[in-house]
């Protein structure tokens, strides 16, 4: 349904912005231009290191 479609988007669009964010501190504590980071390798650190964790948070 196009909701759903918006839905996704929205979601792909959040995640953007969260490696991008993730990418501009490492860069930043690092002394590193964030330009020259590259996203494709963020984004493969970003999935290796949620697939270690638990998600959805395990209930009490």
């Amino acid at each position: 349904s196009p909701e759903l479609v918006q839905q996704e988007i929205w979601g792909h669009l959040c995640c953007h912005y969260a490696i991008r964010t993730l990418m501009l501190d490492a860069a930043t504590q690092s002394g590193q231009d964030p330009d020259r980071i590259s996203f494709v390798a963020a984004l493969r650190i970003t999935r290796r290191s949620l697939s270690h964790s638990t998600f959805p948070p395990s209930q009490p």
